[in-house]
């Protein structure tokens, strides 16, 4: 009996430490870090939403930067979304209807956006605009943001 409540004990023993480590590998991959990347403008594909409006994106698992080239009346209609967003005009300017407020945006200067803000833009001119986003905006990946894909 002795031996049997041993084999028994050890077995035990063994499927522990059989679950545990099943459960690191899990733990592990879901946890796996976020993978470097370098990733040079001119290699990213420039999408067109409409004949106003492109746009190309990179991102993380946490954060998607995007860079987006405006013709001068370029409408982005009103929207918002649970994502915060710094917007950088890099050249040109952005007219923004926010909070109950006209605010124009010039080259040079940032305007940040908490979540769930519905906000409008226009483009005053040609404009290029870096928007950075926490977290990635899986509409804009999925190719799911109809609101972007009009005329103007």
């Amino acid at each position: 009996m002795a031996k049997t409540k041993s084999k028994s004990k050890s077995a035990s023993r063994a499927q522990t430490k059989s679950h545990t480590r099943a459960k690191r590998a899990v733990t592990k991959h879901a946890a796996s870090p976020a993978v470097l990347q370098y990733i040079p403008w001119t290699t990213v594909p420039l999408e067109d939403l409409n004949p106003l409006l492109q746009r190309q994106m990179v991102w993380g698992k946490e954060i998607m930067l995007a860079r987006v080239l405006l013709k001068k009346g370029c409408i982005v209609p009103e929207h918002s979304h649970h994502n915060e967003q710094l917007t950088y005009i890099l050249e040109g300017a952005l007219k923004f209807w926010i909070d109950g407020k006209e605010i124009v945006v010039n080259a040079g200067e940032t305007l940040c956006i908490p979540s769930n803000m519905p906000h409008k833009a226009e483009a005053l001119e040609d404009t290029v605009d870096l928007d950075v986003f926490a977290p990635p905006r899986a509409d804009w990946i999925n190719k799911t943001d109809q609101y972007l894909r009009g005329k103007k």
